[in-house]
């Protein structure tokens, strides 16, 4: 032949470098629930180079106000569900962009700002039963989102945390939209140190005595006509794992319980992860956020540079031993494990590592109720942190699971 077939000029290509594949992948897995265009992030990511954080901020921001401007033009001609599409659409792009800045940075504040902008938009043209809540802890401001499904009785909620990078936004499309329509109402919160707390507080920072904000959140669950607490839910995504089993441990009207995936320990998950233990590093090899710009890109690339220094200012910590030396503290001992007695559902992916599948195990059989596991795999595209690429499955079978422990609850 003179010459093959060429149907288009995107390519199904990625990154080599893991961390940014991945991020790749978690954009791409939520075209699932609206999410993302695939053809959109790849043609994105086939102009950024490898572990190139600033080049990925300038091209899925400029991607985000591409997106949001459609949106409003839509939405001004009438057409309610496009802009509600393109909405959700740049609500995540914004998101992606907000994700290699560093917290402190005022662009990082404005894209994570703009990233609510266009999903309370987005919940407004496609006419969602949507509204913000705050709630108060510490003298910090912490966004959260009610969301009621059409026609909903308000006696089923799932209440949803997300983790280190996620965002309210994100866990509606990645989790909540599944939950809606299968007729749960969502309480997606947010707790010190989270992404979206920062856009509201100067500096905000992780606490491991999590359950003080789930006390708050249950109280006021509870108090919504119609709810009690064995239609209230509460999942936990990424170190939401920990917020969630944390809240759990402590709060006995919890109806249930879904830990994607269940973290018990953080110091070790997270040292299992760069196989190594940060907390005993020796003075002269420790760091702290100020040394960051003159360590060389032959030790550490840009990309880790971002991470290391969001690590370190989200734990609220000097240094990087210290960050590692404070996660310690933050731990569910197998005694407070033994005081859950609601249903229990852990997820995990097999191609997470050995820790997560160890703590997962040791979470199932400390608790002291119904407990399952599922193990995604790799042949279901599923065996990523959280799933991200394959949300649809994950969300099959959390919420299969929900319904049928609801349904066991009910006969007996």
């Amino acid at each position: 032949m003179a010459g093959s077939l060429e149907r288009g000029r995107t390519r199904v290509r990625g990154f080599a470098d893991p961390e940014m594949d991945f991020q790749l992948m978690r954009q791409l897995g939520t075209a699932r629930y609206g999410g993302a265009a695939v053809g959109e992030c790849l043609a994105l990511a086939a102009g950024i180079g490898d572990a190139d954080p600033d080049a990925w901020v300038r091209a899925f921001g400029q991607a985000a106000a591409r997106q949001e401007a459609d949106a409003e033009a839509r939405a001004s001609r009438g057409h309610g569900i496009s802009a509600r599409d393109q909405y959700l659409v740049a609500c995540n792009s914004y998101r992606a962009a907000e994700y290699y800045l560093r917290v402190d940075d005022s662009l990082h504040r404005e894209h994570g700002l703009a990233s609510r902008r266009a999903f309370l938009a987005a919940m407004r043209s496609g006419g969602i039963a949507c509204e913000p809540w705050w709630f108060e802890l510490d003298g910090l401001r912490l966004p959260a989102y009610h969301v009621r499904g059409p026609g909903s009785a308000g006696d089923r909620l799932l209440a949803i945390v997300s983790g280190f990078d996620g965002t309210l936004e994100e866990t509606y499309i990645a989790y909540g939209a599944a939950a809606l329509e299968r007729g749960h109402d969502l309480l997606l919160f947010t707790g010190p140190g989270q992404m979206d707390t920062w856009r509201f507080n100067a500096a905000s920072h992780f606490v491991p005595d999590f359950e003080r904000i789930g006390r708050a959140v249950v109280d006021r669950a509870l108090a919504l006509p119609g709810l009690r607490a064995e239609g209230l839910a509460l999942m936990g995504i990424s170190f939401g794992g920990y917020f969630a089993v944390r809240i759990a441990a402590h709060e006995p009207r919890i109806g249930a319980l879904i830990a994607n995936s269940p973290i018990v320990d953080l110091h070790a998950y997270m040292t299992s992860f760069i196989g190594l233990d940060p907390a005993g590093l020796s003075d002269a090899d420790d760091f702290g956020p100020d040394d960051l710009p003159h360590i060389p890109d032959t030790v550490m690339n840009a990309q880790t540079r971002e991470m290391a220094r969001n690590l370190m200012l989200r734990f609220g910590q000097a240094s990087f031993r210290s960050t590692y030396r404070y996660l310690r503290e933050f731990r569910v001992d197998e005694g407070a494990l033994a005081r859950i007695a609601c249903p229990c559902l852990a997820l995990v992916g097999e191609g997470e590592g050995g820790e997560p599948l160890r703590q997962s195990r040791l979470f199932v059989r400390s608790v002291a109720g119904l407990a399952d596991e599922h193990v995604f795999t790799a042949e279901e595209g599923a065996d990523g942190h959280c799933q991200t690429g394959n949300l649809g499955l994950s969300a099959a079978v959390a919420m299969d699971w929900l319904d049928e422990v609801r349904g066991h609850a009910a006969t007996i």
